[in-house]
């Protein structure tokens, strides 16, 4: 099979031919159809996540097709369709899993990262991991919901009630979870690099109310801020933009060094809390939600082997919405 491996952190992914992997017990082999491109593989090719051990084949928001069934797997049947996230298996017995918050699992192993994931022409995901997709819509655009949609989704729940929420980055997460916020008549403002016109328009069009640069103040007090962009100085923007009582949520697995910042703009019961992961039962409910939005998402597709110019526009900022490789 094809298969882009990051072989050295800080250098390119390289296109090679590997042997087509086996679903061992309690894991299913899955032909990837396609695969979203996310800011975590990023992070991963440019050494910014310490615990990365290539070889590792990135991609974490896997839709595919499942081709062979592991001993113990009664769930699936081959040929369906399903997705797999970043999250990809978890011991069930520390103290976070007894506590149904397997998303701090001490042990926890994730796709494209200690697991190879989907930037292949097959993959192989423990079953409790995979989850059932619907039919309806492509493959491609099923895909970044699987990481965008689905952490997007658990750092919106940690905001709590709001009337009004910033969105600091808008990205595929942001583009994904607007479409939730608006259709839950709540108002949403947009923080874009400095000077983004055209993500101040998309951020416009999928009904963001303001949309502005990340250090301008919006014109009124926000409920909560979702910090999408791995820039640590926003966390005092948003704290700064934010009502007393309101909620600052960090949402991506890594961050710039947050400066030092008066006590007072936290003062007034201000909170900062980060986003780890995700867990099943966030996906089912997404998963569940995502059709009845119904949330569309905004595709860009680049064939697997040029997952790499798909990473630098990423790292560029020239992608509206998502990336996505176009595989099977």
């Amino acid at each position: 099979m094809r298969a882009m491996v990051l072989e050295r952190t800080g250098q390119p992914l390289r296109l090679v031919e590997r042997e087509r992997p086996e679903a061992g017990a309690g894991q299913l082999l899955i032909r990837v159809a396609a695969c979203g491109v996310c800011r975590t593989d990023l992070h991963l090719v440019d050494g910014e996540l310490p615990d990365a051990e290539p070889p590792i084949v990135p991609g974490h928001q896997i839709v595919g097709r499942v081709e062979e069934i592991g001993s113990g797997v009664d769930r699936f049947a081959v040929g369906e369709r399903v997705g797999v996230p970043w999250l990809g298996w978890t011991c069930g017995t520390c103290s976070h899993c007894r506590a149904e918050r397997e998303n701090l699992c001490e042990s926890a192993r994730f796709t494209g990262h200690d697991i190879d994931g989907g930037y292949a022409e097959y993959a192989v995901a423990d079953a409790r991991y995979a989850f059932a997709l619907p039919e309806a819509a492509r493959d491609l655009d099923v895909a970044p919901l699987l990481c965008g949609g689905l952490i997007g989704y658990r750092a919106l729940r940690m905001a709590g009630e709001f009337s009004s929420i910033g969105f600091y980055g808008f990205g595929s997460a942001a583009h994904i979870l607007a479409q939730v916020v608006v259709a839950r008549d709540r108002a949403l403002y947009a923080f874009t690099r400095s000077g983004d016109e055209a993500s101040q328009s998309f951020a416009r069009e999928l009904g963001a109310i303001w949309a502005g640069g990340s250090g301008e103040r919006p014109p009124v007090e926000l409920d909560a801020a979702i910090i999408f962009a791995p820039v640590g100085s926003l966390v005092p923007a948003a704290l700064r933009a934010v009502r007393k009582g309101g909620v600052v949520v960090c949402a991506g697995i890594h961050m710039s060094d947050i400066p030092s910042f008066p006590y007072s703009i936290l003062w007034g019961e201000r909170q900062v809390c980060s986003v780890a992961n995700l867990t099943r039962q966030d996906a089912i409910e997404f998963l569940e939600l995502a059709p009845r939005v119904p949330i569309r998402t905004t595709v860009a597709a680049y064939p697997l082997e040029h997952a790499n110019q798909a990473l630098a526009d990423l790292r560029d900022g020239r992608i509206e919405g998502s990336a996505v490789l176009e595989v099977g």
